[in-house]
């Protein structure tokens, strides 16, 4: 059973967005406003009644994701497989609250957890077909990728100090010779090519499942247009085995993507570890098994 977090983080509670409603979208003050049992990190989300949400960000670093979405998600949507969070509003600062932030369409669905999940090669198959057809929409006047992506569509040598870091810090707790080739590898393989649509974070908890497939996928916070290698890593994040196949066969790419990918994943996967290893054990263990696939994958493809 999944738990509601407890309302307020960040300063941001139901009673804020009942306010910001009322003042700005009279239209719908009379809607229940509650927190979802799932929360993001870059923003709060709330249910406005059955069919709707607001969307706050949480610090001034996620707010360039709120004009964003706002006028890309509508031209983005006709072109891709499955729904994507419909633009409803878009709200300014007010009620103490300093930031503008969104009303978007409620998209029914669970979390792609593998539990809701009735065949996952099929579905790595879905998600390849969802990030191909992102990368074939008109990136004409798109937003190159920057500090509004978390760089995420630029080279991974943004994060090349941090990772070095990394590697440091765990230092005979994993393979860090393989794991420094793999990442010079992704420095090495540098990307010439036509920049594309990508969406920046292609994971689990921005999938929805409906009747075991994919049906919608959410938060475009980290989308812009450049390098689409940041949206293979769900090849290690959620697939294995087959259903990695069956992905690396659908989606396609070329060495040099793939090698930055491996890149991407495991400049995130250091990341993450060199923060937990000692003080969480799931998570440890998920970023640990993740760099492993991946400095096995390098051994075999790189």
């Amino acid at each position: 059973m999944v738990t509601t977090p407890p309302d307020g983080r960040a300063g941001i509670d139901a009673a804020l967005v009942k306010r910001l409603i009322a003042a700005q979208f009279p239209q719908w003050s009379g809607r229940p406003v509650t927190p979802v049992e799932v929360d993001g990190w870059d923003n709060r989300t709330f249910r406005v009644g059955e069919d709707m949400t607001a969307r706050l960000p949480t610090a001034a670093g996620y707010v360039p994701a709120v004009a964003k979405e706002n006028d890309w998600l509508p031209r983005l949507a006709p072109s891709l497989p499955v729904a994507v969070p419909p633009v409803l509003g878009l709200g300014t600062a007010g009620e103490g609250y300093p930031f503008p932030w969104s009303v978007r369409g409620w998209l029914h669905g669970e979390r792609a957890d593998r539990g809701h999940i009735d065949d996952l090669s099929r579905f790595a198959v879905s998600v390849a077909e969802f990030i191909l057809a992102l990368q074939r929409c008109d990136a004409t006047g798109g937003p190159p990728a920057g500090e509004h992506s978390w760089f995420r569509g630029a080279s991974p040598a943004h994060y090349d100090d941090e990772t070095r870091r990394c590697l440091a810090a765990l230092r005979g707790r994993v393979d860090t010779d393989r794991a420094a080739a793999v990442w010079e590898a992704a420095l090495a393989a540098r990307w010439d090519g036509t920049p594309v649509w990508f969406h920046g974070d292609i994971a689990a908890g921005n999938l929805l499942v409906a009747d075991g497939g994919l049906t919608a996928v959410i938060d475009f916070g980290t989308s812009g247009v450049g390098d689409p290698a940041c949206d293979l890593l769900i090849a290690w994040g959620m697939f294995h085995g087959e259903s990695r196949e069956a992905f690396r066969h659908a989606v396609g790419q070329d060495d040099g993507t793939w090698a930055r990918a491996r890149g991407w994943a495991l400049w995130k996967s250091l990341l993450t570890l060199t923060e937990c290893i000692d003080t969480d054990q799931e998570p440890a263990a998920t970023n640990q098994r993740i760099i492993t696939d991946v400095l096995t994958d390098h051994d075999r493809f790189g």
